[in-house]
């Protein structure tokens, strides 16, 4: 078969990490490596999987922190050789492979059709795995979660067949497909995707405050975020910017996808009313912006050739419970690349029938680099406590953002929960397919 590789194979070892984001490696050893550049290719390799006894597990975008693809005595099968992107103008849907990457492949090429998705936020992330955990996008506050944009996926299943799966067919694996992430009982070789307009003009406000001003600011953040449009994303985030301040800053920043430089100056009104305003170090008001020049801060945010650790909590409660939880978050970063974001979701929009369960109204990832080994520890144990202190405000987790074998949480309702382990039985009752790493 080809593009086989085997444990001693010339190339085995590159390709065993090839495109893994997360350059903390693990040691874990497949059992062989499939790059396929076909759908047939995926079709043999689940069937040679049968009838070797392996296990499957998929590589699409190599995104995940936990690096789910690398899995011990396991066939590895290597979607990066499959690359379509193909737009249909009447039905206005792109169907795309699962490691193209949304911001730096599939937004280019739509932006041609004058045409938008709900993609993720680092430009490198591939689709599938994405998608697959439910795609915390582009204003998931007000557009909703990517996932919900999947009209249909193509799956070659456990027992070797390609399938369709969406509303109508094999509606039971399309519900699964919209938020089990690495639990989802097949391959998928290709999205079935709806789009939006291009937006016609984007305009962001920032405002950077010192820590001490941590606490008023976000208490004012949590009482008011609920109340802005729609059309404008709202995340807080600490990090460090030295053309603001040789200490890390909080950046409150909202981004309006709208019509017109009117429509996104009343949509950012609220933000003018921050108590904290006159103490800004930096205050953008409506100003406008490109999603380009939004993608290229993202790669900035989020270098190749790093060590992380990752972690999130969905946060609920009172801004008296819930801003003392996240101070350490915020305002103890463990060095100058690392970077906490609070993410609004508010007012919480009604999920459609899909896997994808457990939210809340705000959302808090901490996203911590580094390049030395030897400061692995030191940094995965700020990341814990950080997490620690998170745990009395905390509703569950983003499979997205997460490492189960570190903190195991919630992530699936508990009637999602049972109807997937029923679409389990019913696709992979030999469990084929990895699933999650715990």
């Amino acid at each position: 078969m080809n593009g086989l590789l085997f444990p001693g194979d010339e190339g085995f070892e590159a390709a065993r990490v090839d495109r893994i984001f997360n350059r903390r490696l693990p040691g874990r050893q497949p059992a062989a490596i499939l790059r396929a550049t076909t759908e047939q290719d995926v079709v043999d390799g689940v069937r040679l999987a049968r009838e070797r006894g392996w296990q499957v597990a998929v590589r699409s975008g190599g995104h995940s922190w936990a690096q789910w693809s690398i899995r011990d005595d396991a066939l590895v099968i290597d979607l990066g050789g499959l690359r379509e992107m193909s737009y249909d103008t009447a039905s206005e849907i792109v169907s795309v492979s699962p490691a193209v990457q949304g911001g730096l492949e599939l937004a280019p090429f739509l932006e041609k059709q004058g045409r938008f998705f709900v993609g993720g936020h680092c430009p490198s992330v591939g689709l599938g795995g994405f998608l697959l955990q439910g795609g915390q996008g582009w204003n998931a506050r007000g557009w909703g979660w990517a996932a919900e944009y999947v009209v249909a996926v193509d799956v070659v299943t456990a027992d070797g067949r390609l399938v369709r799966a969406s509303a109508s067919e094999n509606a039971d694996l399309y519900w699964a497909a919209r938020g089990t992430g690495p639990g989802f009982p097949g391959v998928v070789t290709r999205f079935h995707l709806r789009t939006l307009p291009l937006p016609a003009y984007i305009a962001q406000t920032v405002q950077a405050y010192p820590l001490d001003d941590f606490d008023e600011v976000m208490t004012w953040l949590h009482d008011m975020h609920h109340t802005v449009a729609g059309t404008v994303e709202i995340v807080a985030l600490t990090k460090t910017d030295i053309s603001l301040s040789p200490d890390p800053v909080l950046l409150v920043t909202a981004v309006a996808l709208v019509d017109n430089a009117a429509e996104a100056h009343r949509a950012l009104a609220t933000f003018r009313k921050c108590p904290a305003r006159g103490r800004a170090l930096l205050d953008l008001d409506a100003v406008p912006t490109t999603l380009t020049e939004q993608r290229e801060r993202q790669l900035a945010d989020n270098p190749e050739g790093h060590r992380w650790a990752v972690d999130n909590a969905w946060l609920t409660g009172p801004a008296s419970d819930v801003v003392p939880a996240m101070r350490r978050a915020y305002t103890t970063l463990p060095n100058d690349k690392a970077f906490t974001i609070w993410f609004s979701m508010a007012p919480l929009r009604e999920l459609p029938d899909m896997a994808f369960s457990v939210q809340s109204e705000i959302y808090l990832a901490s996203y911590v680099l580094w390049e030395d080994p030897a400061d692995d520890e030191r940094h995965q144990a700020w990341l814990a406590q950080a997490m620690a202190d998170l745990e009395p405000v905390t509703a569950g987790h983003y499979l997205g953002d997460s490492d189960m074998r570190r903190r195991p949480l919630r992530y699936l309702s508990e009637p999602a929960r049972e109807r997937y382990q029923q679409v389990l039985r019913k696709y992979d009752p030999e469990r084929r397919f990895t699933g999650y790493l715990e």
